[in-house]
């Protein structure tokens, strides 16, 4: 946070307008809750300054790290479930598929040691991770149901011959892994060219070479796609398995 009071009065009046605009196009097109990106940025910025104090104090202590991965983790986990909707097991096989494909990646980055294992990249890689996770985790549910409500005769003539629930919704899970993927896919892509990621923008600004923050990055982005690809997969599989019958669809 700046010490310069004029400084933080031109912030503040760039962030009202940004959500000005967004309110107002919104509300030129009829789009339902077009206040949403106004309590969004609120409450963004509310959490920032949080986390902000928080962390400039317990960045250097693995336990404090930790616990505040522990939490940025449950938190990312209830949004996505209250997206994916559904009953306990769904938020069951939402919760596994999410701290799997975390584990995984973040364990083959430490162990092999791609970054340095401190608490500082721990808490850089976990956060940027587990937010990935959330998005893909809602992405996969969310697509696996339309997909399975828009093929539902299929499904049930792959049931009528035997087939389980699981191998029944096969495609659909298939579909909707590659839908799940396609904005890591496309960021991952395009980084560098279309956009500067946060982490490598941070690590230059924090006194990295252009290098060092680069390998830094594309660290980054192999983790995401990781983590994106067994989350997506266990996610899709695991609601094929526990469905019972035809879903029903939310907006």
């Amino acid at each position: 946070m700046t010490d310069d009071p004029a400084v933080l009065l031109r912030t503040i009046g760039g962030i009202l307008a940004l959500a000005a605009i967004s309110t107002a196009v919104l509300w030129a097109f009829r789009v339902p809750h077009h206040f949403a990106p106004v309590g969004a940025i609120a409450r963004g910025a509310v959490q920032l300054a949080f986390i902000s104090v928080v962390l400039s104090g317990v960045i250097t202590d693995a336990r404090w790290v930790a616990g505040v991965l522990a939490v940025m983790f449950t938190v990312a986990w209830w949004t996505a479930c209250r997206r994916i909707g559904g009953d306990a097991g769904v938020w069951a096989t939402t919760a596994g598929a999410m701290l799997t494909g975390v584990l995984v990646s973040a364990g083959v980055v430490f162990v092999i040691g791609a970054v340095e294992a401190t608490p500082r990249y721990a808490l850089a890689l976990g956060g940027i991770i587990i937010g990935n996770t959330m998005t893909v985790a809602t992405l996969a549910g969310r697509r696996f149901y339309e997909t399975v409500d828009d093929h539902w005769a299929e499904v049930e003539g792959r049931l009528a011959l035997g087939a389980t629930m699981r191998q029944a919704t096969l495609t659909p899970a298939r579909f909707a892994v590659h839908a799940a993927m396609i904005p890591s896919t496309d960021q991952t892509r395009t980084t560098g060219l279309v956009t500067l990621p946060g982490a490598f923008v941070g690590a230059i600004f924090g006194g990295l070479s252009p290098l060092e923050a680069g390998r830094f990055q594309v660290v980054v982005l192999a983790a995401i796609m990781a983590t994106g690809s067994i989350t997506s997969v266990l996610t899709a599989q695991g609601l094929g398995r526990i469905l019972r019958y035809r879903p029903v669809v939310t907006t």
